[in-house]
């Protein structure tokens, strides 16, 4: 029988590391603007064209490589940051590997220009499918311009399955905050299909993240400082008034390398413990500066997951780091403890003697039982009723009807006939009554039937937006004054993807340049009073959707404008309110269930009832 094991050729091995490291256009922008990074570039452009389908350019200005370098650098496991195991505990760059660019090449058409300072003539490098086709010298600007062009070509299975360009653009701005959060000395600069996203001036942390995202980040954002033995901690926390619905600008850094640290998140969301709204999460921009030898980076072919040394006292220090800064800046409440009322620890010098114990009298005889007339109740009833006397007991079993809800017997407690829900049993003159703002409760024939106010309109809305997004567009409540906000470009590509639908559902909205985006109407039918509320809602819930494949265009737009417009917790409704609510929701295809699949009512049945007072 013949051998059958044999050695992978080496463009199927660099296209099998590709599976790992290059999942879409996105990772390519990582990898390439982390190698500029580490070439000591101090200016960076991307270039896209099509999401990344087409062209991915990186363009810098650092040390760039000779004509040698640039040809070893595309093979498998070269690289110039480490030279034995040993240095994989002190690492300080972003890239090590030397997987990223044989992975690039295996899946795509490359074009590499790159010169030193010193030299006169560069070096051009074109690698399609692993295999070199051209190299030359050329005239170029020195530092590295890397041109990776229609990615996936030679792979069609991998490129049937990227996103839309909105999606995908989407995951390449993400990428590119992350890099340029952590170097803000640096200048950076994101061009679209010719059009400028980004252009971000060399400046300070804060600077980055308004140039990010938005200038109002600058008065919704504290500062975190502290510094131990074990990590330094920095950056900037936002404020729990601005916290939103969906994940974004949370981001974490170790020794300038965006990290994903679950353990660490929940740190901070402690320290946010009972400050948020609910669902919501905060911004925060949290750096981390730590021995390297105390890291262990070389988790993950994408470098994001990391390994503390000691992460338990990691976690102390973000959670108090966050805490103190919150406190600092009077988000929450603090104690002041002046030095007046510490509490002086005298200190025992040498050999000296400490003083000796006080000795406390008391009578060994005192009986406190003893010369008092107080008997105790002879039963549960009366001790109660002494405790809390009521001040009037017939008030206390008086049970008050109105005219036509007594039924044939007299009783006045029990509705029959008529229409029911979900099973016929709500019927006759209906009454309903609201439990903390939330809650609606209506007596079944069964027991007693509690219905969440929020999930019960966001189920009706949504059947009514998928509707309205086949019949038409639907009237536009006109706003007196325009209202104006600033997005970062990553609501806008948003926005941009779903405006048409927008429109069809009632909002009227205007884009200009520079992310500046008009509301001048919205549905009629929203309860929301704020469209800038509504529309940052309507961006959240969009993104969260779309981490769910299985939900397709029209239900997505459908389930973020029901959420942005359904009533929230903490709404008082009118009798005639609860009771037009109550009949849309049983008017639904499906009225168990809120859109997302989560339980809209709950019935307790009347053996339940009898079991909590038997």
């Amino acid at each position: 029988m013949s051998d059958i094991i044999k050695l992978l050729p080496d463009s199927v091995a660099n296209q099998i590391a590709a599976g790992e490291v290059i999942q879409r256009p996105a990772s390519v922008v990582k990898e390439l603007t982390e190698n500029a990074v580490d070439a000591g570039a101090t200016e960076i452009s991307v270039v896209i064209r099509d999401a990344g389908r087409t062209l991915v350019q990186v363009i810098d200005n650092g040390c760039g490589m000779s004509e040698t370098d640039a040809r070893l650098a595309f093979e498998r496991h070269a690289t110039s940051k480490i030279s034995s195991a040993d240095d994989l505990y002190i690492i300080t760059t972003k890239g090590f590997r030397g997987e990223a660019l044989a992975s690039i090449v295996a899946v795509s058409m490359t074009e590499l220009r790159t010169r030193r300072e010193e030299e006169e003539a560069g070096t051009l490098i074109e690698i399609n499918n692993s295999r070199v086709t051209r190299q030359e010298p050329c005239s170029c600007a020195a530092g590295s311009v890397f041109s990776v062009r229609n990615l996936f070509y030679n792979v069609p299975a991998r490129r049937k399955f990227l996103k839309s360009d909105t999606t995908e653009f989407r995951h390449i701005i993400t990428e590119f905050q992350r890099v340029a959060l952590a170097h803000p000395e640096i200048r950076f600069n994101l061009t679209h299909n010719d059009q400028e996203v980004y252009r971000l001036p060399a400046g300070n942390h804060r600077q980055r993240i308004a140039g990010l995202f938005g200038k109002h980040y600058n008065q919704n954002l504290v500062s975190v400082e502290t510094d131990t033995s074990i990590v330094t901690v920095k950056g900037y926390a936002g404020k729990p008034e601005n916290a939103r619905r969906s994940a974004g600008e949370q981001f974490f850094f170790v020794n300038n390398r965006f990290i994903r640290h679950p353990y660490l998140h929940r740190a901070v969301l402690e320290a946010y413990h009972g400050l948020l709204p609910p669902e919501t999460l905060p911004a925060y921009f949290i750096y981390l500066t730590a021995d390297p030898a105390t890291i262990d980076v070389n988790i993950h072919p994408t470098k994001t997951e990391v390994k503390f040394e000691d992460e338990r006292s990691v976690w102390q220090i973000m959670l108090a780091s966050v805490r103190e800064a919150l406190g600092r800046f009077n988000v929450v409440p603090s104690l002041d403890f002046g030095p007046e009322s510490a509490v002086e620890i005298p200190v025992i010098i040498g050999n000296t003697a400490p003083p000796p114990v006080p000795q406390i009298e008391f009578e060994h005889t005192f009986n406190p039982f003893e010369g008092t007339e107080y008997q105790r109740p002879e039963t549960k009833w009366q001790w109660d009723a002494e405790r809390n006397p009521p001040r009037d007991w017939e008030s206390l079993f008086t049970i008050t009807t109105r005219s036509g809800d007594k039924d044939e017997s007299g009783s006045g407690d029990r509705i029959s006939g008529g229409q029911s829900a979900d099973a016929g049993e709500v019927t006759g003159q209906r009454r309903f009554f609201q439990v903390k703002n939330r809650y609606i409760m209506c007596h079944v024939i069964s027991g007693i039937m509690m219905i969440d106010q929020k999930r019960a309109h966001e189920r009706v809305l949504y059947e009514k937006y998928l509707a309205s997004l086949d019949d038409g567009p639907k009237p536009a409540q006109i706003s007196l004054f325009p209202v104006e906000v600033e997005l970062n470009p990553a609501d806008m590509v948003i926005i941009e993807e779903i405006a048409g639908q927008l429109r069809m559902l009632g909002f009227e909205i205007t884009t200009g340049r520079e992310g500046i985006v008009t509301i001048t109407g919205h549905p009629a039918a929203s309860r929301n009073a704020s469209p800038l509320s509504m529309l940052e809602t309507i961006i959240a819930e969009y993104k969260h959707s779309m981490e769910d494949p299985a939900i397709g265009e029209r239900e997505r737009i459908a389930l973020s404008m029901a959420r942005a417009s359904a009533i929230q917790y903490g709404t008082p409704l009118t009798d005639t309110e609860m009771e037009e609510l109550f009949d849309m929701l049983f008017a639904c295809s499906l009225p168990n269930y809120s859109p997302s699949g989560k339980i809209v009512m709950s019935i307790i049945t009347l053996e339940e009832l009898d079991r909590r007072f038997s």
